[in-house]
């Protein structure tokens, strides 16, 4: 490594500052060389080359004219491209692996099994001691829906088709899943929803797909249908959702992320009896998984000026 890698530094920038440093300790041992350091203290600006980041405040780039490439601590780039003052032609790295997958597919699997068997319904039973037991059909006569079929999406609908659901996909370009069936682009979009019975959204957020859970799309939805959202808060349109519920159209969702995070104490989502609200937990980045990602990018970014899994600005995602 020449005197100009050795000097290198790499900027943390999260916004809680005991993580910064809880991914700088893991980070610094992977990264033989560098200097690690929080965005807000990065010493010499021009020695910045790789911020690491999540949901950076705007202008958080701005004062490192020597930045090689930005690492999204996610699978998303939304959070980098909210950025107003993103500096154009900046690299952005995705950070996906097998942990975040798999916890993916677990949280996917976990709460579509509730709704099939009704959980929801069975607990709120056991609150007010009623004995009701609930009849449903076997998994291999449901259907369950997965919009969005990337590396996320298409892993959970390949677990949900494992566990006997009838299993459906939809995405904007046309893909092949073994026991997925698959729809593709605006033309099939609403065959698609009219069979979920159970709805999953793992899309990316672009202009394309915010507001896109809204109350045109729910009355596309078989009556009592139910969904699942773990892809990004500012696709569902909040006030289409609870009107959906109070209609029935809708019979429960579960809620993983949100347009305001932390979820604020007032929110009627925290009180409502057919909303699940988890806390952005669905796949959870954590520092020493994670860390062995990013050091990886990082490491062949460097070497080779790409990694497999750099982002497409233009698509966002």
């Amino acid at each position: 490594m020449n005197a100009a890698q050795t000097r290198a530094t790499i900027v943390v920038s999260i916004p809680n500052a005991a993580k910064i440093e809880w991914w700088i300790a893991q980070l610094a041992p992977l990264l033989p060389g560098w200097t690690l350091r929080p965005v807000d203290d990065p010493g010499d600006p021009d020695a910045v080359s790789y911020a690491v980041v999540w949901r950076p405040a705007d202008g958080t780039f701005t004062p490192f004219p020597n930045l090689k490439a930005i690492v999204s601590l996610g699978a998303g780039i939304d959070h980098v491209l909210a950025d107003r003052e993103l500096p154009s032609g900046v690299p952005i790295i995705r950070t996906v692996g097998t942990d975040l997958t798999q916890r993916m597919r677990e949280y996917v699997a976990l709460h579509v099994l509730r709704h099939h068997r009704e959980m929801p319904a069975i607990a709120a039973n056991q609150r007010r001691q009623r004995w009701a037991q609930q009849v449903v059909p076997p998994a291999t006569r449901r259907r369950v829906g997965v919009m969005g079929l990337g590396n996320l999406g298409g892993a959970a609908a390949r677990t949900l088709a494992g566990l006997g659901f009838e299993t459906l996909g939809w995405a904007r370009t046309q893909r092949e899943i073994e026991g997925v069936i698959t729809y593709a682009g605006e033309s099939e979009f609403a065959a698609f929803l009219q069979r979920c019975e159970i709805l999953v959204c793992l899309l990316p957020l672009t202009p394309a797909t915010e507001n896109l859970l809204d109350a045109a799309l729910f009355a596309r939805l078989p009556r009592g249908a139910s969904l699942i959202n773990a892809g990004r808060g500012p696709h569902l349109v909040e006030d289409d959702l609870l009107a959906a519920l109070a209609s029935g159209q809708l019979s429960h969702a579960t809620l993983d992320v949100f347009r305001q995070e932390p979820l604020p104490e007032a929110h009627p989502f925290w009180r409502h009896q057919q909303i699940t609200v988890t806390p952005h937990v669905a796949s959870l980045i954590d520092p020493e998984s994670g860390s062995r990602i990013v050091a990886a990018n990082i490491r062949e970014f460097e070497a080779h000026g790409e990694v497999a899994d750099l982002a497409d600005a233009a698509r966002g995602y």
